[in-house]
């Protein structure tokens, strides 16, 4: 079943997006090498409580962790640990807080030092095809509408989509109705509604679009060993056009001019 959400309820979706885009932030604020994953891990869990809020991840099926923390190749879920961040490597981190009974969920992909310009670029497509997503998430298109405009922007540009991974919705739950894919048909998929708020989250690789399960039961990384990006923005369903509940400005005033 898809829930709508009255305005009342959007708002409280947007405090709680809000925050997790705070705390993106702050863990922005240690992105350099020689910090651990698991270190950005803990600024994240104290932050979240120090706002009134829980981690949204931490717990949930299991997952031990507040952030997913994945490295170069490693595309979501990866487990923060003694990992300590080199000159070079790019991290997406995931983060997803719970407050006031509402989710809120949206991610961001760092490049650590000097990155390599191929790589930049893999980021900068990711970022804006989450964009591109975004433009037709409003009422009266599909959930494939919004996929097949990540997917073209993308393979257009020479990299590739994740198809195991998608996007979903979120609300009093962190994942609900609809699964929110990176590519699809124009025209096809769940009919999109006012008051539908899905979390769109391009997960895209350098290199093939496979990918394969760690050890651990939850870190994906690409069988090529290329890189992969991830972003994600949660969004309500509105007439003519979307409303963004997260956003990245907060990431990117830490960033300055390092931003993407």
């Amino acid at each position: 079943m898809i829930y709508l959400k009255t305005d009342e309820e959007i708002e409280l979706l947007r405090q709680s997006n809000l925050l997790v885009s705070e705390t993106l932030a702050e863990v922005a604020k240690f992105i350099k090498p020689g910090i651990t994953t698991l270190e950005l891990d803990h600024i994240a869990y104290e932050y979240i409580l120090s706002k009134g809020a829980v981690p949204a991840f931490l717990n949930y099926g299991g997952f031990p962790n507040t952030l997913c923390i994945s490295v170069n190749d490693q595309v979501v879920h990866g487990i923060p640990s003694n990992y300590a961040l080199k000159n070079g490597d790019i991290v997406s981190v995931d983060c997803g807080v719970k407050m006031n009974g509402f989710f809120g969920d949206s991610a961001y992909t760092f490049p650590v030092g000097d990155v390599n310009p191929e790589v930049l670029k893999l980021l900068k497509a990711t970022k804006e095809s989450l964009y591109e997503g975004i433009r037709f998430a409003v009422e009266g298109k599909r959930v494939g509408d919004v996929g097949h405009a990540v997917q073209y922007y993308c393979e257009t540009r020479g990299f590739s989509v994740v198809r195991e991974m998608v996007g979903h919705g979120v609300g009093r739950s962190l994942h609900e109705k609809p699964e929110v894919p990176n590519y699809g048909r124009q025209g096809w998929g769940t009919k999109l509604k006012s008051g539908m708020v899905i979390a769109i989250e391009p997960m895209i690789n350098m290199g093939k679009k496979e990918l394969i399960l760690e050890s651990d039961g939850w870190t994906t990384r690409t069988t090529d060993g290329m890189m992969s990006a991830h972003y994600e923005h949660s969004v309500a369903i509105r007439k003519g056009k979307a409303d963004v509940l997260s956003t990245f400005k907060y990431i990117e005033d830490v960033l300055g001019t390092n931003a993407i």
